[in-house]
């Protein structure tokens, strides 16, 4: 398992930064469509739909709502001033401070889980709002310096991988005390802050060596906060594949499972990311 894990990370990592960096921003725009068509395919599941004709459908769907999305913007270089997208954003700061509520509160919480509606209605607000997040990121700046959104994008992938694998570091050698132990018991206090920890450190880093102007008081608060958001992200992920009784959301990618295991942290931490710095703190100081 740890095999297929490194060689897909080894496969995708450069993948990634490739279509961050040399895709045109409509042309990224369709893989990230792309990625959330598949999301959409597996939240189906979540919505109880297992038959491969309404995981599709649902996936069609998505993929149409983000595309028409994308076509009705008349210069995807401006994705960050459009009212749409704005309020894409701040849908999905207010949806994620309502997923906390859910974790912390799972599972006197779950009598969402008898309704179709209330469960598609979370695959809205998760993945709608992650693909204005990653849009925004890409595009913001992008008139005066083309890859300054794809370092922001960059940073924040690196941010929370980076406070993943401290989280998982710190929790492994001395976490104790469990988070959410209904949700995911693998979650410890301790591998937080050994997150927050990390975080602060790489949030430090990209602050000192980016080659993009940075303000590095909004970067340390901003990146705090989204790194206690992403953990939301896969335990609100793990809330959801436990009510519906499924260990992996599919097995699309080798040795770890589906596209939601691997974004379930960035679905939340890239709205996040791009509501507070571009709707709160002006972080990006444009």
């Amino acid at each position: 398992m740890l095999k297929y894990r490194l060689l897909t990370a080894i496969v995708l990592i450069p993948i990634v930064i490739a279509a961050l960096f040399l895709l045109s921003p409509a042309n990224f725009g369709f893989v990230v469509i792309a990625v959330c068509a598949l999301g959409a395919w597996e939240w189906a599941q979540f919505v109880g739909w297992h038959s491969q004709a309404k995981r599709i459908g649902l996936a069609v769907v998505f993929a149409a709502i983000l595309l028409a999305m994308q076509f009705s913007i008349s210069d995807i270089n401006q994705f960050s001033t459009e009212p749409m997208i704005l309020y894409g954003l701040w849908a999905g700061l207010i949806w994620w401070g309502i997923a906390i509520i859910l974790v912390v509160t799972y599972p006197a919480s779950a009598a969402w889980g008898n309704s179709v509606i209330i469960r598609l209605l979370f695959g809205v607000l998760t993945i709608i709002p992650f693909y204005c997040g990653m849009m925004v990121l890409r595009t913001v700046g992008y008139q005066s310096d083309t890859f300054f959104g794809a370092w922001w994008l960059l940073y924040v992938m690196l941010l929370v991988w980076g406070a993943d694998s401290g989280a998982y570091a710190f929790g492994r050698t001395i976490g104790r005390n469990k988070m959410a132990p209904k949700v995911s018991p693998g979650k410890t206090w301790e591998g937080l802050v050994g997150g927050l920890i990390t975080a602060g450190v790489i949030s430090w880093l990209f602050s000192a060596f980016a080659p993009i102007p940075v303000m590095p008081d909004y970067l340390l608060v901003t990146s705090i906060i989204v790194v206690v958001v992403s953990v939301f992200g896969d335990l609100t992920e793990s809330m959801f594949k436990r009510q519906s009784g499924i260990k992996d959301s599919s097995h699309l990618i080798p040795g770890h499972g589906g596209i939601l295991d691997r974004i379930d942290s960035l679905t939340a931490a890239i709205p996040v990311f791009a509501g507070l710095n571009l709707l709160i703190f002006n972080g990006f100081g444009l």
